[in-house]
């Protein structure tokens, strides 16, 4: 409790932003990561890692979670964050790092309609004009100038995005009965079975000789910085940071991931690009922060809890989902 006191707040939120760079920088790793494993491989491989890593981690947590419910619950977890992870990786093989960023980050516009389809949740006014302004921007990003086509990686990372929306609405139902920190474990290491399980059936051997030094160093930031520390980053500085200050920050993941895929893949942002970017970011920050504003006006007294935004991979659900939006 003394040592909590002594911590300035400003350290929570360098830690969202710290988890919103190195994930940004990590499609520019899984960009050359595929490029020696095939995505399903690759995933798998991530995925069981990080299990392993997370389970001896946060291996108290698993007490008393080895019953049917949990791991069927982990079950259901693992499928849908693999299928995701899996179009974005084949997504990503045929499109830029920085593309492939933005549109995955559609997925917190399209919450709310999921939500609306599973739950009966109407979509607010914001969330309307947020999707208009999405649907703008991956028109811009993504269309093929002269004509309505859609190149295969950009319509491939779309549909991750669905699959990650999904993935949302399943966790924020399942954290509600069992231990998060459990079923993350179990996400993680039946997903990676399911990715080498793929893999084995559907894809080539990996080439040896292609499993280089530069390989393990891609493999080890996916692993331990992309996955174990991004993790504890971002469930330490949610519960510290304000729903609208953490939505804000983690937003960012897209722009850092624009920002590496030029220094590092060499990409070239236009002026339609760019565009489009804007457009998707405020698509993004009218998601993020109408929820929380939303909630600040129905309850003035206790708008400034320190209640945690939510997340991609670990959302803390309140009872009321009407702010069911999402972050790498």
């Amino acid at each position: 409790m003394t040592e909590k006191r002594h911590i300035p707040g400003f350290v929570y939120k360098l830690m969202l932003l710290a988890a919103t760079i190195i994930w940004g920088f990590a499609f520019v790793v899984m960009k050359d990561a595929v490029d020696v494993l095939p995505p399903a491989q690759l995933i798998g491989v991530r995925f069981f890692l990080t299990g392993l890593l997370m389970a001896a981690v946060f291996h108290r947590s698993l007490a008393g979670t080895l019953n049917g419910p949990c791991l069927k619950a982990g079950l259901v977890l693992a499928a849908v964050t693999f299928l995701a992870f899996w179009v974005q990786t084949v997504g990503l093989a045929d499109t830029t790092p920085g593309k492939n960023a933005f549109l995955t980050a559609t997925y917190c516009v399209i919450v709310p309609f999921m939500l609306w389809a599973v739950a009966g949740k109407r979509p607010t006014f914001a969330n309307v004009g947020a999707a208009a302004l999405c649907i703008t921007g991956i028109g811009l990003v993504s269309l093929t100038a002269g004509s309505l086509a859609f190149e295969f990686g950009d319509a491939m990372t779309l549909l991750c995005a669905v699959f990650f929306a999904a993935q949302i609405i399943a966790i924020a139902r399942y954290s509600k009965r069992f231990n998060v920190l459990a079923l993350t474990v179990y996400q993680f290491l039946f997903g990676g079975l399911m990715g080498l399980g793929v893999g084995a059936l559907t894809e080539p051997a990996p080439n040896l000789a292609a499993l280089t030094p530069e390989f393990a160093f891609n493999l080890f930031y996916l692993v331990v910085f992309a996955s174990g520390l991004c993790y504890l980053f971002q469930n330490v500085g949610l519960a510290h940071v304000s729903p609208a200050q953490g939505s804000l920050l983690l937003s960012l993941e897209s722009v850092f991931g624009v920002l590496a895929s030029v220094l590092f893949y060499g990409e070239v942002v236009t002026g339609r690009m760019a565009a489009g970017f804007v457009l998707i970011f405020a698509a993004i920050l009218i998601s993020e922060l109408a929820p929380a504003r939303a909630k600040r006006e129905k309850h003035p007294k206790t708008s400034e809890s320190p209640d945690a935004p939510k997340s991609r991979s670990i959302p803390i659900v309140d009872e009321d989902d009407s702010d069911l939006v999402a972050s790498s």
